[in-house]
C-alpha cells in the first residue's frame, strides 16, 4: 500500500456549468485525473503531478495552481492524495485510519468501490428535515481511478457528501421549490432565524422564502411589487408590502434581524443594494442570490466575494446562480 500527497486540487464540476469552472481556473494543460494521479504510460514525458485540464465523465477537474477562490464547482478537494492499495480491506482500512468519516463520488468500479464503502462508518442517506444541525466533523471524498488505486481528500470545501444535500419535501406548503436553497443556505450557516427575528424578504413572491421564515417563527416583512401566494398572506407572522424592495430606504425598514433577497435582477443593482444595507448597520445576517443570464460576469462576482464578513457560494439547490451568505455575531 502507498499513500503520495498531490499538489493543487481536484474539483467536483456542476452538471451543466462545467464550462464556468474551466473559466476560472488556468489555461488547461490536457491532463486528465488519471495522468495527474500518476497513471501516464511509463513512456510519457508528462511528471505525474496535478494539472488544469480535462474532465473524467465531465465532473473531474483538476488543478496544480488554482485561483484563491473558485466559486463555479460542487465541491473541491483540498488535500488530495493517492493511494495505490492490494485488497478493498486494505483500502477501507487506509481511509479510516486518516479520518472517520468519507463519502465517495464514483465514475467507474461501481461494485468494488461500493464494497469499501460498506466498510466505513456509515453515512445518512435519506433526506434531512429542516432545521438540521450540520456536524463540525470533518467529511472527505474519494473515488477510484481502477481497481487498485483511488484519490481523495480528507478536506472539502462542501460539508456535504460530493457537494449534495437533499431535504424533505413539502409538496403542499410552499408556492415554489425555492425554499429548498434558502433551507440549504441557513444549514451551511449552521445558523437560522429563532422566533421573533425580524426578516426582510426582498422579491418575496411568490412566497417559498417567506414560507421556511415563518415556520421558523420569524416575523417577515415580505416585500414584492406582486403579491405573494395567498396561503403567504394568509400566514400571522407575515407581513406584504407591495414596493420594489431596492427603492426602499433602509432606514424606512428599521433593523432587522436578517434580510433576504431572491430577486431576479441583475447583479450590480443587487451588489448596490446589500452595500447600502451594510453602511447601514441596521442588519448583520444575509442570505442573497446573485442570478446570471448568459456568461457569469467574473468582475461583479469578485465584488460579490469581497464583501466583508461573507462568502460566495454555488449551493446544490441554486441553478445559474450563486448564493452570498454572512452570518453576523
Amino acid at each position: 500500500m502507498r499513500l503520495t500527497p498531490l499538489e493543487g486540487r481536484i474539483y467536483l464540476a456542476i452538471p451543466g456549468l462545467e464550462d464556468h469552472l474551466r473559466a476560472e481556473l488556468p489555461p488547461p494543460e490536457g491532463v486528465s485525473v488519471r495522468a495527474a494521479a500518476g497513471l501516464l504510460p511509463s513512456d510519457s514525458a508528462q511528471p505525474p503531478a496535478l494539472s488544469a485540464g480535462d474532465l473524467v465523465n465531465q465532473r473531474f477537474v483538476v488543478s496544480s495552481n488554482p485561483p484563491a477562490e473558485v466559486f463555479w464547482c460542487q465541491d473541491a478537494w483540498l488535500e488530495p492524495f493517492r493511494l495505490e492499495f492490494g485488497s478493498i480491506n486494505e483500502a477501507a482500512r487506509a481511509l479510516r485510519d486518516i479520518q472517520r468519516n468519507w463519502a465517495p463520488v464514483l465514475f467507474t468500479q461501481f461494485r468494488r468501490g461500493a464494497l469499501i464503502q460498506e466498510k466505513l462508518p456509515p453515512l445518512q442517506s435519506k433526506p434531512r428535515p429542516f432545521p438540521w444541525l450540520l456536524p463540525d466533523s470533518p467529511l472527505g471524498a474519494w473515488t477510484l481511478l481502477d481497481a487498485h488505486t483511488l484519490v481523495g481528500s480528507a478536506r472539502c470545501e462542501s460539508p456535504f457528501p460530493g457537494g449534495v444535500i437533499r431535504f424533505e419535501e413539502d409538496r403542499r406548503g410552499p408556492p415554489s421549490r425555492a425554499y429548498l436553497k434558502l433551507q440549504e443556505a441557513l444549514v451551511r450557516c449552521r445558523k437560522w432565524p429563532a422566533p421573533g427575528d425580524r426578516c426582510l424578504d426582498a422579491g418575496a413572491s411568490p412566497g417559498g422564502w417567506t414560507w421556511v421564515l415563518a415556520r421558523l417563527g420569524a416575523q417577515v416583512t415580505a416585500v414584492d411589487r406582486a403579491p405573494p401566494d395567498r396561503r403567504i398572506l394568509a400566514l400571522e407572522a407575515v407581513r406584504y408590502l407591495r414596493h420594489d424592495a431596492f427603492t426602499l430606504p433602509c432606514e424606512d425598514l428599521g433593523p432587522q434581524d436578517w434580510v433576504f433577497s431572491d430577486v431576479v435582477c441583475y447583479p450590480p443593482r443587487l451588489l448596490e443594494w446589500i452595500e447600502k444595507w451594510l453602511a447601514s448597520g441596521l442588519c448583520e445576517n444575509f442570505v442573497c442570490t446573485v442570478k446570471f443570464q448568459g456568461c457569469a460576469d467574473d468582475a461583479v462576482i469578485r465584488r460579490f466575494a469581497a464583501l466583508p464578513a461573507g462568502r460566495l457560494v454555488h449551493l446544490y439547490h441554486n441553478k445559474h446562480e450563486l448564493t452570498w451568505i454572512r452570518a453576523g455575531g
